[in-house]
């Protein structure tokens, strides 16, 4: 008996150990071996990977395995088309049995309406949860984009970043001295980059935001 499983998982989850070992006790226990082959992908907000998808579809469609495992309909579709072309590719067209575990679908290619049924309505589920998912993504930046403590892009010079926010940094004092000389025409912008090891754009920067070191 040859079994693929399939894990995927988003860098919010980090649920990849937790996948692997559910897969894989599944198929020791359904199918008395252990996976033959595990694909694992991973997505980053609202954009997946899924290469290690289309190649374990691939290898289904050439005769590869019997069987296919993943943990939930979430880890291999997103939505009712996508879920349909799944089912189509792996257990239609190729003869190959796809198990699910979290909702106990074992699709054998048998025609069994109770299991399609089902299976759309997870579907439909599971579409809603990814569409949700990105509607939250979205929130959260616009969230961070009206914050005006919200810093986007590289900390200024002194400061560092915690959490996207702006904290002073070991070096905040001496920067500030550094650039209240330059404002004060007492030492160049040139001697300045040195003085700080940094660039003469990256002091130009600085100046051109005062109220960050309190600078007259």
């Amino acid at each position: 008996m040859e079994v693929a499983t399939y894990v995927r998982v988003s860098m919010e989850e980090q649920s990849l150990e937790r996948q692997l070992k559910k897969t894989h006790e599944y198929s020791q226990r359904h199918f008395d071996t252990p996976p033959t082959e595990t694909y694992r992908d991973k997505s980053t907000g609202t954009n997946t990977d899924r290469s290690d998808f289309h190649q374990m579809l691939n290898d289904v469609e050439n005769g590869k395995y019997d069987a296919v495992i993943a943990n939930s309909i979430s880890r291999i579709s997103r939505s009712i088309r996508d879920l349909d072309e799944t089912v189509e590719h792996i257990v239609d067209n190729s003869n190959t049995e796809l198990h699910i575990i979290s909702e106990g679908l074992q699709m054998t290619g048998e025609d069994d309406p109770y299991q399609k049924a089902m299976l759309q309505l997870l579907g439909v589920f599971a579409e809603l949860e990814a569409e949700m998912t990105r509607q939250r993504v979205k929130e959260g930046i616009r969230t961070r984009m009206e914050n005006e403590d919200y810093h986007h892009g590289p900390a200024p010079l002194g400061f560092e970043k915690d959490d996207g926010y702006l904290i002073e940094a070991a070096n905040f004092d001496r920067v500030r001295s550094v650039l209240e000389l330059v404002e004060d025409g007492e030492l160049s912008k040139r001697k300045a980059a040195r003085e700080l090891d940094s660039s003469r754009r990256t002091i130009n920067r600085a100046l051109d935001r005062p109220e960050l070191y309190s600078l007259s």
